[in-house]
């Protein structure tokens, strides 16, 4: 990559940056009494930290540089104590404070790398705990709040977490973590700008103290307020299949990495230590390890090409606080904020791999799509519900139901069963003529014939969905489908629940008179809801083939758009309410099902669905 060689680059840091985080913290000398920061069984006095934070005039806005500044003797003289700790005395003092983040195992480990003072692992170290913290705060939001904040600095700046730490305390985090204005620790590392030797190791041993301060203060909230911290469970990839898609990594591929990395000008000589420190994690299958150095130096790796292919040679530094860092976001994005295009995306073709080993992956990236997109996970879930509804059509009925049944409905009345069916069937026509490739074959009913329906969705679900520029409200709609998917998977196995153990009831003629009028109500509602699904499955298909056509709606009509699929969502939630087998609210889930049906049946007569937008979509799926 000829277009990388120049001077070489040994900070990614920009002046303002690099003097805050490697230089200011060590201007004063004094020093500090560790016995009035920590007690001799550990707990923190909060009080000789806060006391070096620096305000404005005001008394409210932080001055970031001068509490720096000012916190550099603590931060000292807490690395100090933390490197005369064996690590059986740092586990007694201090492991049980560990306790609310749900991994405090990782702590003992942080502190062995801090006692080694191999930078690279100490850099690690910041990164995982920071990462951690930030999952244990956003719990102990929870206790108080009810959605997260998305971004940590926004998190920080909460009342809830002020209530239960207090303002002081969320202010130290703010300096330490929080700000582009301060150190920003978890920033700087997890988007690849700060080189092992940019860290210097007292920050890392003040956030393991932190940490367990934290933990006392939680402990104290949490006696007074009698109430329970609940952790949130981690999200797991259980289908194997859909991660295990890349070859073995042989010693023959490692010994070919190793070489490009001392030789490749993508890697940056300062962040060489990352790249062998990833190796070697890899060889001990630490994986998780490997995974974030990798990414984070990726990041550095892509920010330096993007950088001097589009001849911005500034944006490979971290910015100052009044400017947005240049992350995978914009890296990655079409255009550049001025709207020219970015050049990367062209760049980055096989000239850009000049090493042979890597034709492999080369190749192995051409026919590869996602696994782990939401809009995979949506296609995924919409195959897993129509299985699911296919069950419905194999329940064993009662011989002697047909009789009664007859008996019971000449007193109901299906008016509106009459009407949601010929709503099914317009509706199912217009989706029908929307099925990309050619026309979809419709019975009588004016829908795919029952045979025709997996296979008619596994196509549209085989659709390859772009997700190399997947703009924010792209992903809120696939959020939303998504969320319809889900719900319509709840109906579908409380329905099949409820069915099995309603005719196991009255096979066994346990079903009182009124339980027996029910399970009527139950079997005529699903042969209306049963086609409603498969709809609505039909519908989440196409409008994710579609999806990207949201990008040519106006501000107000995707907003409209969202408004639309969010009533859906809500249809869908109030169905799993109403079939839930404490309700079995039957008649009201057929109410709820015409409402539906005609807005969406109005909402296409409109034409403003995505497939209705969508150019060239008869082209994408084949299905003949």
């Amino acid at each position: 990559m000829e277009i990388l060689t120049g001077d070489p680059i040994t900070t990614c840091l920009s002046p303002l940056v690099h003097d805050l985080i490697c230089n200011l913290g060590f201007e004063l000398r004094e020093k500090c009494d560790i016995n009035s920061i920590v007690t001799q069984n550990g707990e923190v006095l909060w009080k000789a930290i806060t006391d070096r934070m620096c305000y404005g005039e005001s008394g409210h806005s932080l001055d970031y540089r001068e509490s720096v500044r000012l916190l550099g003797p603590v931060c000292e003289a807490i690395h100090l104590h933390t490197l005369s700790l064996t690590r059986a005395q740092f586990e007694m003092k201090y492991s049980p404070w560990f306790q609310w983040t749900a991994y405090p195992e990782l702590f003992l480990e942080i502190f062995d790398a801090v006692e080694g003072l191999h930078s690279a692992a100490v850099s690690l170290s910041v990164m995982k705990l920071t990462s951690c913290l930030e999952r244990a705060l956003g719990d102990v939001f929870l206790l108080i709040g009810k959605e997260c904040p998305f971004l940590l600095r926004d998190l920080l700046a909460s009342a809830e977490l002020a209530q239960v730490f207090g303002h002081a305390a969320m202010d130290v985090l703010k300096v330490f973590i929080g700000s582009p204005c301060g150190l920003n620790l978890r920033n700087i590392l997890w988007h690849g700008f700060a080189a092992p030797q940019d860290i210097p190791p007292k920050y890392c041993s003040v956030m393991l103290l932190l940490t367990a301060g934290l933990g006392q203060l939680l402990k104290s909230y949490l006696h007074q307020t009698k109430v329970t911290l609940a952790h949130r469970p981690f999200v797991t990839l259980t289908n194997l299949e859909d991660v295990i898609v890349f070859p073995g990594v042989t010693s023959e591929v490692l010994s070919a990495v190793e070489n490009a990395m001392m030789n490749s000008a993508f890697v940056l000589k300062a962040m060489l230590p990352y790249w062998e420190m990833a190796v070697a994690k890899f060889k001990v299958h630490r994986f998780a390890d490997c995974t974030m150095l990798l990414l984070s130096q990726l990041e550095a790796g892509l920010r330096r090409v993007f950088a001097a292919v589009n001849k911005c040679p500034a944006r490979l530094l971290t910015a100052e606080s009044t400017i947005l860092y240049t992350t995978f976001d914009e890296i990655l994005a079409k255009h550049l904020n001025d709207g020219s295009i970015n050049r990367l995306p062209h760049f980055l073709g096989e000239p850009a791999m000049e090493e042979a080993g890597v034709q492999v992956l080369v190749r192995l990236a051409e026919g590869y799509s996602s696994r782990c997109h939401p809009a995979f996970q949506l296609q995924k879930q919409v195959l897993s519900c129509e299985e699911s509804l296919r069950v419905w059509d194999v329940l064993p009925f009662p011989e002697e139901l047909p009789q009664e049944a007859a008996r019971f409905f000449r007193l109901e009345d299906n008016s509106e069963a009459h009407a949601c069916n010929s709503l099914i069937s317009k509706i199912l026509c217009e989706l029908c003529r929307r099925v990309p490739g050619s026309t979809c074959a419709v019975d009588g009913s004016g829908g795919p014939p029952p045979e025709r329906w997996p296979q008619l969705l596994k196509e549209l679900c085989g659709t390859r969905i772009p997700t190399l520029f997947c703009p924010r409200l792209v992903l809120e709609v696939v959020v939303v489908l998504r969320g319809i998917s889900s719900q319509c998977q709840r109906v579908s196995a409380q329905v099949i629940a409820s069915l099995q153990l309603r005719h196991r009831q009255w096979v066994e003629r346990r079903l009182r008179s009124r339980q027996r009028q029910n399970y009527l109500r139950m079997l005529n509602s699903v042969r209306l809801l049963s086609p409603g699904l498969y709809l609505i499955l039909l519908f989440l298909a196409l409008e994710l083939v579609s999806v990207h056509a949201v990008l040519g709606k106006s501000a107000s009509e995707s907003q409209q758009y969202l408004r639309f699929l969010k009533l859906i969502l809500q249809y869908t939630e109030n169905l799993a309410a109403y079939t839930n087998q404490e309700k079995n609210k039957w008649n009201e889930a057929i109410s709820l099902t015409h409402a539906v049906l005609l807005r969406i049946w109005n909402f296409s007569e409109k034409k403003q669905m995505l497939m209705h937008l969508a150019k060239n979509s008869t082209n994408q799926v084949d299905t003949s």
